[in-house]
């Protein structure tokens, strides 16, 4: 039987999920990609609590941006969600990447939030 591109997304996603979660002293860092846009959290998983949130749809990012679905646009909302914790006080972050691979859009958002100051 052959998974589809989805459900071998869905299966990894599960299976990090059940070695990564985020706490109050080292929240998570979820990205989600769709086709056209992608989104970052910062969550606290024992409060069950979104702490800082950025996207491509943000009014800031959206003006400057022509496409939300390339590694710009992520390496911008990378900046952007490092510069939120930050100012939150949040510095060290767990990394879930939503079962997707580390490549792509996945990847410019992570090392731009890296070089922005958040450790992971």
């Amino acid at each position: 039987m052959k998974l589809t591109r989805r459900e071998s997304t869905q299966r990894r996603h599960r299976r990090i999920r059940q070695a990564v979660s985020g706490s109050a002293e080292r929240p998570r860092l979820s990205v989600f990609r769709s086709n056209n846009h992608i989104y970052a959290q910062v969550i606290d998983d024992s409060m069950h609590h979104t702490l800082v949130a950025a996207s491509t749809l943000d009014p800031e990012l959206r003006e400057m941006l022509g496409s939300g679905a390339n590694c710009t646009a992520s390496e911008k909302v990378g900046q952007l969600i490092a510069q939120r914790s930050l100012e939150k006080g949040i510095t060290k972050v767990v990394f879930d990447r939503g079962g997707n691979l580390y490549h792509g859009r996945v990847k410019a958002l992570a090392e731009a939030a890296r070089e922005a100051g958040l450790d992971f």
